[in-house]
């Protein structure tokens, strides 16, 4: 199938080789041709979209001046796959953080964000040693061999977290409590030369999800978003680059259906996994077929449904090693328009959220690209 997104969209793995390449570390391709620069933050707003960013400019005027073009997130849109591409440069089929939840063979479903089991909750640190599931070496710990300062400047909640040890382990941690604290540190660790800073914002997606994108709630912490973007841009030392990005975009699901309520759905599966726009179906040992049939059967076109070769072949998870393929599901299924798969009993908090994200779509796979210089 074609995907509903040109691969020729640049994707957010190249954006902090191409970032540390401007910086001067030469083993970095500079895919985005990025200018030269002393120092540079890459700032990830959590769930802003391009189309999201398009329909609400009035709401984020710095940040819709800025924006030069869209950058698309690979599949699927969510924050596990992204802070992965940020983390390593590549895309999910290849550092294997292949969604919200996913299947590690020999263990189970691992929820990606906790680092526990999507089944019962139990903590998978032990089990999982985050550098086991994602073995390659972070951009951050490259960049810190090149020479360059770096550091993360997110949620003092986040410092120790196995998904942060995951994608973010050679970087300095600054912890910080909300938004002032998060443009001062960002600001003061651009003060070294040359420096690398990431910065992580996730609110914005907390209300998208909560509230519905484009929501009240939603426009309101856009606008501090702004705000937020505006104090670092005055503040940039000279030479210094802010590039703004996204992880994901997100929309407002309706019309959902419920797994666990679908007999059909689960005839010859053994395990589920993904999220309720991007899913993950584990099949019993000869059941693909008919259970790629049944779920094509029964969702019709409200959804992108293939077998995980097809998957593959398409391009949706980027390149793919042998080490990540097991990970895929049997069947993987993207849906379209505003549709959603929820399980309400087995996943009650993810269900009963307005907001959703992960698909293949525009609103989710196009992010922006926002470009400012000291």
């Amino acid at each position: 199938m074609e995907l509903p997104v040109a691969a020729h969209v640049p994707h957010l793995g190249q954006v902090v080789p191409s970032v540390l390449s401007a910086l001067g570390a030469g083993e970095f391709a500079n895919s985005l041709s990025l200018a030269e620069a002393s120092s540079a933050c890459v700032l990830l707003i959590d769930g802003l979209g391009w189309e999201l960013l398009a329909e609400h400019a009035a709401d984020a005027p710095v940040l819709t001046q800025l924006a030069k073009s869209p950058l698309r997130v690979g599949f699927p849109a969510t924050t596990a796959a992204g802070l992965g591409a940020i983390g390593t440069g590549l895309a999910s089929g290849e550092h294997g953080l292949v969604g919200y939840s996913f299947e590690v063979p020999g263990t189970g479903v691992l929820n990606a964000l906790r680092w526990s089991s999507h089944v019962d909750g139990g903590d998978l640190r032990g089990a999982l040693p985050p550098r086991e599931v994602q073995p390659l070496p972070t951009t951050f710990e490259r960049a810190a061999a090149a020479g360059i300062t770096t550091s993360v400047v997110s949620s003092a909640k986040f410092a120790d977290t196995a998904l942060t040890r995951a994608t973010q382990s050679g970087a300095r941690y600054v912890g910080v409590h909300a938004l002032g604290d998060l443009a001062a540190c960002v600001l003061h660790c651009l003060e070294a030369r040359p420096a690398f800073c990431w910065g992580y914002h996730s609110e914005l997606d907390m209300l998208g999800h909560i509230y519905g994108p484009g929501s009240a709630p939603w426009r309101m912490q856009l606008r501090h978003v702004d705000r937020l973007v505006e104090s670092i841009v005055d503040g940039l030392p000279a030479g210094a680059l802010l590039a703004v990005v996204a992880d994901h975009g997100m929309v407002t699901v309706e019309g959902a259906l419920d797994i666990d309520e679908t007999p059909a759905l689960l005839g010859g599966v053994r395990a589920i996994g993904g999220e309720v726009r991007a899913r993950h179906v584990y099949s019993e040992a000869g059941a693909e077929a008919d259970v790629l049939a049944a779920w094509r059967e029964v969702i019709g076109d409200r959804a992108w449904i293939l077998p995980r070769d097809e998957a593959i072949e398409a391009g949706w998870f980027g390149p793919v090693s042998d080490r990540v393929r097991p990970r895929i599901g049997d069947v993987v299924v993207a849906a379209k328009g505003r549709f959603g798969l929820v399980r309400e009993l087995a996943e009650a908090v993810e269900s009963s959220l307005v907001g959703q994200h992960g698909s293949l779509t525009p609103a989710e796979q196009l992010v922006p690209l926002v470009l400012a210089r000291g």
